[in-house]
């Protein structure tokens, strides 16, 4: 059983520290993470710049300077795949692992890499997601004369572009102005991540490759099997890393056209055999005069950076593969949600949000402990403020102000808790009404299920998708059905008794 999470540190007295005071001891903080993560990684120490003078801004800046580095974090489309999850909310904003939201991934690993420059593209039902953002990552927006930034840039309307983000690179050459601004000056290069991704990864390892190599533009790249390649967008690369031709998800002949060597990325022999293919990961480094001159000269009229710009791009540039061995999933199907979020609840699990040298932030809640009374727990991840009194749950996810009353049995189920807690009295009078308070009722019984915040589920409910229904769409009545998963809407209720 796990029950952890990260809040940003905030103190007041620090707060009001003059920057030039604060800077050095946060600079050499995150030095002292950079430099741990990379010795467990493998990877090649960078030399501190904690008390190098400021530099002039003609003058190169070194290859391990993170202040010369911006991040762009592209909250993605509407979300159809993921639905109904996306329902009311962004993709980034979606609840993971019982105390986080997806958008924590990204913004924990630019931290933890030292990129204090972030900005946020967001499009499709941004409100909750703009929340946790100004809750969680309050950078101090220059207030003191620092550079550290979090700004999220909206899609909007202008007298000389009506049109919303129509894709991942429109969305960035729509906003490609800022990059230009004054406070950006410093800025050589540009990570473009996304925000619906789950792993961990020191982004200025991969600067770092990006600029040693000399690469004006550096794909993010896993080595992948037959089981998986089809699913992303291939690339074949020469003997120097550098990739020479792309094919998006091929099959059959075309996928056999696309294996590579791989040891040339640094696998050993036996995992580049069961690994011939590199499949992108969706991120990416560029030179920032490179991007700007990409998206309004060269190529203005495309739209997605994997499938057109960088295609295109790597005929004239140099385009460059960054191997990234580690765990890595793209949260973007119900299935894929729910797999990898209960895989958290596996000893070990391949992802962990509790990593001393890289850990995952969020939201400050300022919640008690879980409170659990005679109940049975086994792989599980029970979140603060939650409340279980004998009952069982196994191989699942329980999470903040959750309330599971006696006699349930929860298994391969995923509970994403609540945002607000009932009293014992308003509890008492929603129960004396025939209403069902938030939370499990008693004697309820769950599998494969997903619940959404501040459901609703009476007593002596059976929801385990007993006649193994792949697909159904039953919003009237408070859930939908996605393979195969049973997900409880946001806000619904689900009558006592109810079987589904």
């Amino acid at each position: 059983m796990t029950s952890t999470s990260t809040a940003l540190p905030r103190s007041p007295a620090s707060s009001l520290l003059r920057p030039s005071l604060v800077a050095p001891i946060v600079r050499n903080a995150r030095h002292q993470r950079q430099q741990a993560f990379r010795q467990r990684r493998g990877l090649p120490k960078v030399a501190t710049a904690v008390a190098a003078p400021e530099r002039r801004e003609q003058e190169a800046a070194p290859t391990g300077q993170a202040s010369s580095v911006l991040g762009v974090i592209l909250g993605g489309g509407a979300g159809s795949r993921l639905y109904p999850l996306t329902k009311s909310r962004a993709k980034p904003a979606v609840p993971i692992g019982g105390a986080y939201r997806l958008i924590d991934v990204p913004m924990s690993n630019c931290i933890n890499s030292g990129i204090s420059k972030i900005y946020i593209l967001t499009q499709f039902n941004s409100t909750s997601l703009n929340r946790h953002l100004a809750r969680t990552y309050n950078f101090g927006g220059g207030r003191f004369g620092g550079e550290s930034f979090v700004e999220v840039l909206a899609a909007t309307q202008t007298p000389t572009d009506k049109q919303w983000f129509q894709g991942t690179a429109d969305a960035v050459r729509q906003y490609s102005w800022v990059f230009e601004d004054i406070k950006n000056r410093s800025v050589r290069d540009i990570v473009v991540l996304s925000g619906d991704h789950l792993y961990r990864m020191d982004y200025m390892a991969f600067v770092d490759h990006h600029r040693s190599t000399g690469a004006d533009i550096t794909i993010g790249c896993l080595p992948v099997g037959y089981d998986r390649a089809s699913d992303f967008g291939l690339m074949k690369i020469d003997d120097e890393g550098r990739i020479i031709e792309f094919a998006e998800k091929p099959k059959g002949e075309a996928l056999e056209k696309m294996k590579v060597d791989t040891t040339v990325l640094g696998l050993d022999a036996e995992a580049a055999k069961q690994q011939p293919f590199i499949g992108s990961m969706g991120i990416y480094v560029f030179k920032k005069d490179v991007m700007v001159d990409l998206l309004n000269n060269k190529c203005k009229d495309d739209n997605d950076f994997g499938g057109e710009i960088i295609p295109k791009a790597a005929v004239d540039h140099k385009v460059m593969a960054y191997l990234f061995n580690g765990y890595w999933e793209d949260i973007g199907t119900i299935r894929s949600f729910f797999d990898a979020n209960l895989a958290l609840t596996q000893n070990p699990p391949q992802f962990q949000c509790f990593d001393p040298t890289g850990p995952i932030y969020t939201s400050p809640r300022f919640l008690p402990p879980a409170k659990i009374l005679k109940s049975s727990l086994k792989d599980a991840i029970i979140s603060h403020g939650s409340f279980l009194r004998d009952c069982r749950v196994e191989h699942a996810i329980v999470g903040v102000r959750s309330r599971i009353d006696s006699g349930c049995d929860i298994k391969d189920t995923m509970i994403m808790g609540a945002d607000y807690y009932e009293s014992d009295e308003q509890r008492a009078r929603i129960l004396a009404a025939g209403q069902v308070p938030i939370g499990i009722g008693a004697n309820t019984i769950l599998r494969n299920t997903i619940v959404d915040k501040n459901a609703r589920i009476g007593h002596d409910c059976e929801i385990v998708n007993k006649e193994g229904v792949d697909e159904s769409i039953k919003e009237e009545q408070g859930f939908y059905i996605r393979s195969g998963i049973v997900t409880v809407l946001k806000g619904a209720t689900i009558k006592p008794r109810t079987v589904i």
